[in-house]
């Protein structure tokens, strides 16, 4: 799986066990799901291009880098997607947000569009698609190829866990998008949930049912 990157760490490890956990509460699930897109954020904007500057330190003049060129946007996938936004904007504060609307119909299992809402300069920025879950890939694509639409050619897909159906998915329809993620689970199941994943992402950031 060439454009899949799963990222490893002892960190990202700790914390996926907390989500998995069926008795994390919600406060302690957001706080991880906040924590885990900071620390997956640091290799999916390992590729930002920087340029030198000159400094004046306490002690002396230096050369140093910044990030030079293109400007991030982070793009949700709503709702679950909203709760990796907090993490990844203490990083990179500058980053404009958009929002995206796809849920999975339950028993089409498949992606119903209802809501775009995205920066104007969107089509200048690379942009980071944010959903926790990567399940059957099916709202992963349908979002994809609505920021597709508005003349992005730049784009990451990040998650928490994906399923190797999702990433199959994701990988006939944008084999160019890299995926990050902290890991690949083994399988769906028969109502397309994540084996053994961590339940509905969406309820348990939000506590709803």
């Amino acid at each position: 799986m060439s454009n899949l990157h799963l990222v490893e760490h002892p960190l990202i490890a700790h914390k996926l066990t907390l989500l998995r956990d069926k008795t994390t509460g919600v406060k302690e699930f957001r706080e991880a799901i906040s924590e885990l897109a900071m620390l997956l954020c640091y290799e999916a904007t390992r590729d930002l291009p920087l340029k030198e500057v000159e400094v004046q330190t306490p002690m002396a003049v230096t050369r140093s880098r910044v990030i030079s060129g293109k400007k991030l946007a982070l793009v949700p996938i709503l709702r679950a997607g909203i709760g990796m936004v907090d993490g990844i904007l203490s990083l990179v504060p500058a980053a404009k947000v958009g929002h995206i609307g796809v849920y999975r119909d339950h028993e089409t299992v498949l992606p119903v569009e209802y809501y775009c809402k995205l920066p104007e300069d969107i089509a200048d920025r690379e942009v980071i698609v944010l959903d926790p879950m990567l399940a059957t890939g099916g709202t992963a694509v349908a979002a994809i190829r609505m920021i597709r639409e508005r003349g992005v050619r730049h784009i990451k897909l990040m998650n928490i866990i994906a399923a190797p159906e999702g990433v199959r998915a994701m990988q006939e329809a944008f084999p160019d998008v890299e995926i990050y993620c902290a890991a690949l689970d083994e399988r769906l199941d028969e109502n397309a949930y994540i084996i053994p994943g961590l339940g509905d992402a969406g309820d348990r950031l939000f506590g709803t049912k």
